[in-house]
């Protein structure tokens, strides 16, 4: 299930905050307000999808300075920017700094509503895309390094023939570690092994064992 999505409000005007907590809630969002960059570091907190719906000038650091605080940090929440200063200049920057929109004071509810409904289906896509890739790295971990051997290749197309071959086992061998291999990954064909490991790494099991993952021994010697 994925967790409730948030959208985050970061402005210094009383009165546009409430506006935008009316309109967060309408849409049936649930919505946490903040009056300046610096108190939103302090209490920003997320546990789903999310986005930002960010004032540019403000007393202390600027939206722009909080936009680039966060990408600078991998905080990777869809912004949407909203000022009554707007310029050029200033839209561009945003947008370069990897702003999903730039919105002008006053502006019109129906294109608010647009862009955050917008910004929050795509963190919900990412987030769920992040725990599945998650889920897929807990389930390689948890292979042996002979099972994590027979799964590259698998992986490559190879038989448990061919793999039986090149590795000097017995093919029941083979087919023992392949089974529980197929059963840690919760997976029943190499089409779903192909792709648990691509979402994990689009280049392959090589690339995921090489960036550190965790192996169990073998208890016993195989083959």
């Amino acid at each position: 299930m994925t967790p409730e999505t948030t959208v985050f409000v970061v402005d210094d005007d009383p009165a546009v905050i409430e506006v935008l907590e009316d309109l967060v809630e309408l849409i049936g969002l649930k919505v946490q307000s903040y009056r300046s960059a610096g108190e939103f570091l302090r209490g920003y907190q997320r546990t789903g999808p999310a986005c930002l719906v960010l004032d540019i000038r403000m007393p202390g650091m600027s939206g722009l300075e909080l936009q680039k605080q966060l990408t600078t940090t991998g905080e990777a929440i869809p912004i949407i920017i909203i000022t009554g200063h707007a310029d050029i200049r200033m839209a561009v920057d945003a947008m370069k700094a990897g702003a999903c929109e730039f919105l002008e004071k006053p502006f019109r509810t129906q294109e608010l509503c647009d862009s955050i409904q917008k910004a929050v289906r795509l963190d919900q896509d990412a987030w769920q895309r992040r725990r599945h890739r998650e889920d897929a790295q807990r389930r390689i971990e948890q292979l042996t390094s002979a099972e994590r051997e027979v799964m590259e290749m698998v992986f490559a197309g190879k038989t448990n023939r061919m793999i039986a071959q090149e590795l000097g086992l017995s093919l029941r061998a083979v087919e023992d570690r392949r089974a529980r291999m197929m059963k840690k990954l919760a997976i029943e064909s190499r089409a779903e092994l192909v792709e648990i490991v691509s979402g994990v790494h689009p280049l392959g099991p090589e690339a995921i064992l090489s960036g550190g993952f965790s192996s169990h021994d073998d208890a016993v010697t195989e083959g």
